[in-house]
């Protein structure tokens, strides 16, 4: 596997998965309560190993052999990152409110240098501590409006518990990107997608059972799609090479991106209006987002 080093390539690679999950939101915000979560991670992850499959095959039928020797590796991956945490996403989003959901996915940065600690023991530079923390408040102060009555009167609901479980979830699946095996990231994908499919097969029947089906429209095939192109190929592709190259420490405070994508694409999807509290946390995760990238390992 040849090493990804480049660090201005690799901003833009996590710049590229944060703006892809941040599309994700507002699919999810369009499906909630109309497309079933677990089924539509069974047919997502189906379609990235069919798309991948075809156009990758003989990367994956070279690296076949290794997959196979790392397989409990695989599993654990495709199961965490893709399977259990991509459904638990959706199905937090149908409980959680927008701010609520700013604010929980902003934990999800120091999770994962606590998790490369505690699993690896990375070490934790000041400076990247200084950058995390910067793009946290550039983030409150976006779900706030810089209404400090807003953070004071929060609630949390069962879909909050499950959004920060899940981050925390995540959190561990980026430090543990390293273990995975040295082959090509294709190769990766496609056996990452079997594992987070089959996982979610128990529970898109329970759907079903419950009468919360898959009804074909143009709203839920949209959905797989765009979930299975961007939200996995694109963003799964770009985490990973980022990660590779900065560290999943500094990677991480690139998900502070995800309220800045998603502010960006409420105004030109939703008709919403740019306001103050846009620039100020803007200005913040950015400069935050500047320190955590040079902050060496």
């Amino acid at each position: 596997m040849t090493q990804f080093t480049s660090p201005a390539l690799a901003i833009i690679f996590l710049t590229g998965a944060a703006l892809s999950w941040a599309g994700n939101h507002v699919v999810a915000r369009a499906i909630a309560g109309i497309v079933p979560p677990a089924s539509l991670n069974v047919l997502r992850w189906c379609l990235v190993a069919a798309l991948v499959g075809i156009f990758a095959h003989r990367s994956i039928r070279k690296d076949w052999p290794l997959l196979r020797r790392r397989w409990r590796v695989m599993a654990a991956l495709g199961v965490s990152g893709g399977g259990v945490f991509g459904t638990l996403q959706y199905v937090g989003l149908q409980y959680t409110s927008v701010v609520n959901m700013g604010i929980l996915n902003s934990v999800a940065p120091p999770l994962i240098v606590l998790a490369s600690y505690l699993i690896f023991r990375d070490a934790i530079r000041p400076l990247q501590l200084v950058g995390i923390a910067i793009s946290l408040v550039g983030v409150l102060a976006m779900a706030s409006k810089l209404d400090w009555a807003v953070l004071t009167s929060l609630t949390f609901n069962q879909g909050d518990v499950i959004i920060f479980a899940n981050m925390a979830l995540f959190a561990v699946y980026s430090a543990c990107l390293r273990l995975r095996p040295p082959v090509s990231l294709a190769s990766f994908l496609f056996a990452l997608s079997i594992p987070a499919a089959l996982i979610n097969v128990p529970w898109a029947w329970y759907e079903h059972e419950q009468g919360f089906e898959f009804v074909p429209s143009a709203l839920s095939f949209g959905a797989v799609g765009y979930a299975g192109l961007f939200t996995s190929i694109v963003a799964y592709i770009c985490w990973s090479r980022g990660v590779e190259a900065l560290g999943p420490g500094r990677a991480g405070v690139f998900l502070h991106m995800i309220p800045v994508f998603n502010m960006i694409l409420g105004v030109t999807i939703f008709g919403e209006q740019p306001q103050l509290y846009h620039a100020v946390g803007l200005a913040l995760i950015l400069i935050g987002v500047v320190l955590t990238a040079r902050a060496r390992s």
